[in-house]
């Protein structure tokens, strides 16, 4: 527990001190959160930038993934082996991106506790004193606290000004600042009461209580635009091996399919849990979605270069082998051309020395004969019957005599 206590001090002390300097500059909890938002979020910045790689690294992998899936359908060892290597020669892994989107999660926790605590945080009080003045407001005005305990500071500063004797007169030694509250208007609606859902149970229909409603609403719809713009960017990086965009591949590839399902899930619970607090930690999501955006595009045309460099080396080698492809086909075309019947010269090297020595040996032989009958001298010739094929040079070779019953004899 004390471990546990120490490491969410790391976050909510520093986090919760630039909170309190950033209500004290503007006076105002709406532009206090806006400011905290963009400070938070740029602070985060590195760790995004790790998970913004690691899923477009990902994104990138998935026709060669879908190609190993295809490869070993039947052998799902195979498959596993197969993905593990491509991860391992990529330097990559399937689980990279989703630990890196995971950090922030863990930070924004504790930060809820700042937000959700600004009598702690903003106004700097103890945790005991903070506890008392919930517990003296909670006794004079119970009916403040109805509907979410959880955020009990949030309306206790609201109601401090309005007791503020009271909560003197219990507790002697509080300070003047305490005593001032905090300032939850912003724009005309009060940003620490919590959302209504239920507009047709609405005593009043003005400003504050729809701008109340709205919040969460735009907080919800800024993360349907920021998952829509993420994917949209995510799948223009992915290519075929030959460094092509293959649309047909990041339609149907994992990580498109997760991020539909998070483009749905989240947003809803965003818009319950918008419906639950207080409007000041809408506002957070809100800003917050609005610098992510802003930041994923940055980040996602930072690293395309780089892809686009490497996709442009892949296009490049694949129209070198296209130009030599087509180079041989020319020559293949031409080789067709001369030679229609598709008849093809003995090219053997020892084919041709043997035909050239027969050649020598034949007109050697002729010049002997012509030699010998010019003296008078006339040569018998040879006999060849017991040559099957009458072909002394190929004696066993299908030819006019060619004798079928040859091994019967």
């Amino acid at each position: 527990m004390f471990l546990a206590f120490k490491l969410s001090n790391l976050i909510t002390v520093p986090f919760g001190w630039i909170l309190a300097q950033l209500y004290n500059l503007t006076g105002n909890y709406g532009v206090a959160m806006i400011l905290f938002a963009v400070v938070v979020y740029m602070a985060l910045l590195p760790v995004t930038a790790k998970s913004k790689k690691s899923m477009m690294k990902m994104s990138r992998m998935q026709p060669q993934m879908q190609e190993i899936q295809r490869r070993y359908a039947g052998d799902q060892q195979k498959q596993a082996e197969a993905l593990q290597q491509l991860q391992r020669d990529e330097g990559t892994s399937m689980y990279g991106g989703c630990l890196w989107s995971l950090i922030p999660m863990f930070i924004l926790f504790p930060l809820f506790t700042v937000i959700r605590e600004p009598i702690t945080y903003i106004l700097g009080c103890g945790a005991d004193v903070s506890a008392e003045i919930v517990e003296i407001l909670k006794n004079l005005a119970p009916e403040a606290f109805g509907r979410n305990a959880y955020y009990a500071q949030v309306t206790a500063a609201q109601l401090i000004p309005q007791f503020a004797a009271e909560i003197q007169a219990a507790i002697p030694d509080i300070g003047e600042n305490v005593l001032a509250g905090i300032n939850f208007n912003f724009l005309g609606i009060d940003v620490g009461a919590i959302p209504d859902w239920k507009f047709w149970s609405w005593s009043a229909y003005n400003w504050s209580t729809i701008g109340l409603f709205l919040i969460p609403v735009l907080s919800a719809g800024m993360q349907v635009l920021q998952t829509k713009i993420m994917q949209k960017m995510n799948n223009s990086v992915i290519t075929d091996k030959n460094g092509v965009q293959d649309e047909e591949t990041a339609k149907n590839s994992q990580v498109n399919q997760t991020t539909n399902s998070m483009m749905l899930m989240m947003p809803l619970m965003s818009l319950m849990i918008g419906f639950t607090v207080s409007a000041g930690l809408s506002i957070y999501w809100l800003v917050g979605g609005v610098v992510r955006t802003i930041q994923d595009v940055i980040l996602t045309n930072r690293y395309r270069k780089i892809y686009d460099a490497e996709d442009a080396v892949k296009l490049q080698r694949k129209m070198e082998l296209d130009a030599i492809e087509a180079e041989k086909e020319r020559v293949r075309a031409e080789r067709r051309a001369a030679n229609p019947d598709g008849q093809t010269q003995n090219t053997s090297k020892k084919k041709l020395q043997k035909a050239e020595a027969q050649r020598i040996a034949a007109e050697k032989a002729a010049a002997a004969r012509e030699y010998n009958a010019r003296r008078g001298i006339v040569e018998e010739e040879e006999d060849h019957s017991d040559v099957l094929s009458g072909i002394p040079e190929r004696p066993y070779c299908k030819g006019r005599a060619y004798d079928p019953n040859r091994y019967n004899r």
